[in-house]
Parts: C-alpha cells; structure tokens; sequence
C-alpha cells in the first residue's frame, strides 16, 4: 500500500466516523476532508473543486427547486387530497399512501415528498382515531422505494448515473432504473402495507404525539395589554371567567418589567402592563383574541421581534441540527430570529416542564410561534424539518397544469435524448421562476446546500482513491472473499456492504465510494458492470435499519413516537427482501 493510499483511506475512515459520531454536520465533515486531502497532496488541485459543478451536484439540486415548484403549484396537494378516505383500513391506507409516495419520489425529492404527505397521513390518522405511529414509518420506507424508479428519483441514482459516464462513456437514462426498481419499490410497498406495519412495537401504537403536541398545557406566557384592549380598566379577578371560557390560568401581573406581588387579584389593568398566563397554546391565543392582548415583544421595535401575523409551526429537530445540545435560550430564538419555543415532544413523550431549558435532541418535536417568514427562515437555518403544512406561500392551484406540463415535456426531452437532463431541469427551473410559481426569494432557500457540498467535497476523494489504486485494493479483496464462487454471490455481497453501509453513514457519500468498486469488481470477474453499479444504486438508497440512514427516517422518528430500536424490526425484513428480489430481477433486466 502506497502513502497516497493510507492518507485517502485514513481520510475516508475519518469521514465516516465523523458521520457516525454525528456531533459536526456532514457537509463540514466532508468539506475538511477534502481540505485535508488537498494540504496532504494526496488530491490533485486541478481536481479539488470540479464536484461542485458536476452533473449530478447540479442535477440534485435543480430537482429540489422543481420539487418545491411542484408543491406551491399545488400539484402534489390536488393528487393526495382527492384520494384520501379515513375510513379505510390501515393497511389500505398505507397502500394508496405509499403507492402515491412512491410515484411522487420517483420524481420528485423524497424528503419533500415525504413532508407533503405527512400533514395528510396525520390528518387521516386522527379522523380514523388510530395513532400515526401505526404510519408514518411505512409511508418513510414507501417514499424511499419510490426514488428506485428513475434517475432523478433519489440522489444514489443520480450519482450512479453520472459515474457510468465517465467510467463508461455514457450515463444511465431517465427510466433505466425503472425495470428493477418498480418491481422493488411494488414488493416493497405491499410488504410494508400488509405486513410491515404490523411489526411497529405495540406501545408506539398507544402514542399519539403530533395530537398530544397540540395539547400541551402548564406553559406560561407573558401577554401584553395593548391600547383598545378590553382587559384595560378591570381588575386581574374580573378576567376570571373569560379566562376560564379559554381555559387559561391568569398567575398574575407584571408592570414596566416588575412582577407585582402574588396574583395580583386587586390590581386594576392598565395598557402596557403584562398578563402572565397559564395555558395551552391554543387557549394563549383564544386568550390574545378574546382581549385583544399582544405577544411579548410583538409590538418591540425590534427587526426580529414577533410581528402580527403570527402562526404556529411545527418542526422535527433533524440529525445534523444546530440545536442539537443546546436550549432555546442558549440559541436566544426570540431575540435573534423573532421566534418563540412553546412546546416540545420527545419520542410521543411531551415534555410539559421548562421547555425552553431543555437541551434539544434529534427527533424532538418542536411547537414555534412567529411570522411566516421568520418560521420559513429559522427551520432550515436551524437544522429542522418542517413537520405540518405551514402555510408559507399562497397555493397557486390554478398554475398546477403548468407546473406539471412543464416537468413532464422536461422528462420527456431528456429521455429521448432532446435535452441533457441538466439543461432540461434547469429550463424547468428558470420557467418555474419567472413565472413566480418558485419565487425568487425562494429560490436559494430550496436547495439543500449541505448535500451540494458534501457531494463537491466527496466527489474528488472519490476520484483521488480510485486513481490512486485504493479502489482496486477493495476490488481485491472482495474478488478474493467471492474467488471460485458464481458472479450473482460478489453482487449479493456488494449489495449487502452498501445496504450496511448506508444505514449507518449518508447514503450519498455511500454511492460515492461504492460506484467505483462496483465497476472495478465487475471488470475483473468479467462480467457486466452495468448490473453492480444497478446493484449499489439500489443498496444504498435502501437504508430501513435505524433513523440515522435516511432523513426520511429522521423525520417520522418524532411524529411517530418511535425509539432508535424500533426501525430494524420492518427495516430487517424488508431489507433482506429487497436483496432477495433485486439480484434474480438484476439478472434478467441486466444480465452478467
């Protein structure tokens, strides 16, 4: 082994315990990587930045901002809407929600799939009287399988694609993924919906946190009597009844700063003065209107203080979230960024007692007030996942024909070789922009920026180990772990490196290292390198043991009251299913 060889691996070996330990984000982790790599010589400077403007880092985000076109068209949401009847049966339920998951992650960014349909899948939950929990874990897995099916579906596959190119002169097409992966993707999603369901632990079906979310109570707030309201003049006993009305606890009251002494009862109300209210969210608000009383801090001049057109949101704290260790007010959410923190539930536990104290972990729910945009801003800038519909932008139903007539002659041109994929995605783009279906103000938000540097950054590590020979050095050693042994056993072995590898590290760095091995194992058995690199495009977008494989997983850990535990027992199953009917379906689709 060369120098070079033991820099990279030590570089790679680095990055993925980075990953795992999870306390830096992965696009940092990357990013210092390919730093290193280039102090170290081991990365050729010519090389060092050529990831960031390659096919597969523009096409994965030109599909988030077609993605988020699709949604303010209100495209997505006129297709899930129209089909969603509580009263079908849970297995049902998660077959007509899972097939629409599917075939919207086929084209679509998963995640945001996933984020459209969750709103629904809980509204239907509630009105069926069943828990989310029972699910939103098959719908996660279902809008996983869905990206299987095209190239554009998941970014392994666009990956994968890409890599074909350069290793072989030409890259995977649109729907060249789609023999295998709709036969996966449709095994998969019946085995989810009639068996994998069942296999959630039964005490995750008796949570119900989204609902208990929305309940939280003994919370104190802070309201401000503002001039015109009617609290003015009365008495803190006079509000006794209203209060009550709105179930809320009036504790008492607080002038030019100061808390007056105990509840305060005799004390007659002037303007500016502070009520200091115990309650549920939504009783606090019923209460705000109801008195005509203000948000601390909602009439501050304060450029991030709360505005009047307030809402509630609410948002998953993600893996790689900011928040993660730390407390609201070590953030300083409502000084900083003109949000408050009013409530949080962890694993369909809620946590009634000093929220705002309490250190933040993946997963936890979060319950936010504040302006629109200042919701809009802090969740992506936080490291969070939007968990509900929002109601961030207007939905622009009558321009959902042209959002959907645009990105069907797009997929058509690049299928037939009218349009490079890239080009056409980005006209799609360019169009969805000055026609305001994806506003301006939108448009940087939309793109995932940790996934564009992490490919930049994974992309010529890739190439330095691959021409360094440290690719071949795997080769080598799988050909000689599979030496004697028919081809479709290396490509059962291949799969089940990458699958493994998936569901603990990021799946995109996995296709990365995977693609070439793939290739390089292929050529020295002799046989078709196309069906490997099929292989690991399926393996590593696969990812079902644990939360931490794919932020789909991520987003349901929450809302569905699971534990860190739960996900093996349908994501074994149906991961050893996924190999079983992906190597015989390679083998006719892509023969050796």
């Amino acid at each position: 082994m060369t120098l070079d060889q033991i820099i990279l691996f030590s570089l790679f070996f680095l990055v993925f315990v980075g990953l795992l330990w999870g306390k830096w984000r992965y696009d940092l982790v990357a990013f210092t990587a390919l730093i290193a790599g280039l102090i170290a010589g081991v990365v050729p400077t010519e090389i060092a930045f050529e990831g960031f403007g390659h096919p597969a880092t523009i096409i994965v985000a030109l599909v988030l901002v077609v993605s988020r076109g699709l949604t303010n068209s209100g495209a997505v949401d006129l297709i899930t809407r129209s089909v969603i009847d509580h009263s079908r049966s849970i297995g049902m339920h998660i077959t007509i929600m899972g097939g629409i998951g599917g075939i919207l992650s086929a084209f679509m960014n998963n995640v945001a799939a996933l984020a459209l349909l969750m709103p629904v899948d809980i509204q239907a939950a509630q009105k069926a009287g069943r828990t989310p929990g029972q699910t939103l874990m098959p719908l996660s897995f279902a809008t996983i399988l869905g990206g299987l099916m095209t190239l554009i579906g998941t970014p392994p596959n666009i990956i994968i694609g890409s890599f074909r190119e350069s290793a072989l002169g030409e890259p995977f097409g649109m729907f060249d993924f789609a023999p295998v992966g709709i036969i996966v993707a449709t095994i998969g999603i019946i085995f989810v919906s009639t068996i994998g369901w069942r296999l959630i632990p039964e005490q995750k079906k008796a949570k119900n946190s989204p609902q208990d979310l929305m309940e939280l109570e003994g919370y104190v707030a802070d309201l401000v009597v503002a001039e015109g309201s009617s609290a003015i003049g009365q008495q803190v006993k006079d509000l006794d009844s209203i209060a009550e009305e709105n179930d809320c606890i009036i504790l008492g009251l607080s002038r030019r700063g100061k808390r007056l002494a105990g509840r305060a009862r005799n004390e007659e109300i002037r303007e500016g003065d502070s009520l200091i209210i115990e309650a549920a969210p939504a009783a606090i608000n019923a209460l705000v209107g109801a008195l005509s009383l203000q948000y601390q801090g909602q009439a501050s001049s304060s450029k991030n203080a709360l505005s009047g057109d307030l809402m509630l949101a609410e948002a998953v704290v993600g893996n790689d979230s900011r928040l993660i260790g730390r407390t609201a007010m070590n953030i300083r959410l409502l000084s900083r960024y003109g949000v408050s923190l009013l409530g949080l539930s962890r694993q369909g536990q809620t946590q009634r007692e000093q929220v705002r104290k309490t250190k933040l972990q993946p997963g936890d729910i979060l319950l936010l007030l504040g302006a629109p945009e200042a919701i809009d801003d802090v969740i992506p800038r936080m490291g969070c996942l939007p968990l509900a519909d929002r109601g961030l932008q207007v939905t622009q139903y009558e321009r959902a024909g042209l959002a959907i007539g645009l990105f069907a002659a797009a997929l058509i041109a690049a299928s037939i070789g009218w349009l490079y994929l890239p080009v056409a995605l980005a006209l799609v783009a360019v169009v969805f922009v000055y026609t305001d279906i994806v506003p301006i103000r939108e448009l940087y938000d939309t793109i995932e920026w940790p996934v564009v540097v992490l490919l930049g950054s994974m992309i010529p590590l890739g190439s330095a180990l691959e021409s360094s020979g440290g690719t071949q050095l795997i080769v080598d050693g799988l050909a000689a772990a599979t030496a004697g042994l028919p081809a479709w056993v290396a490509l059962t072995l291949l799969m089940i490196v990458t699958m493994t590898l998936s569901d603990v590290l990021n799946n995109t760095a996995t296709a990365i290292v995977a693609a070439p091995i793939a290739v390089g194992l292929a050529s020295q058995m002799g046989v078709n390198p196309d069906t490997f690199l099929m292989a690991v495009a399926i393996a590593a977008s696969c990812a079902f043991l644990t939360p931490i494989g794919h932020k789909n997983n991520m987003l349901v850990l929450g809302p569905g009251g699971y534990s860190f535990a739960d996900y093996w027992r349908m994501g074994l199953p149906l991961e050893i299913l996924i190999v079983a009917i992906s190597v015989p379906a390679l083998l006719v689709f892509w023969p050796l």
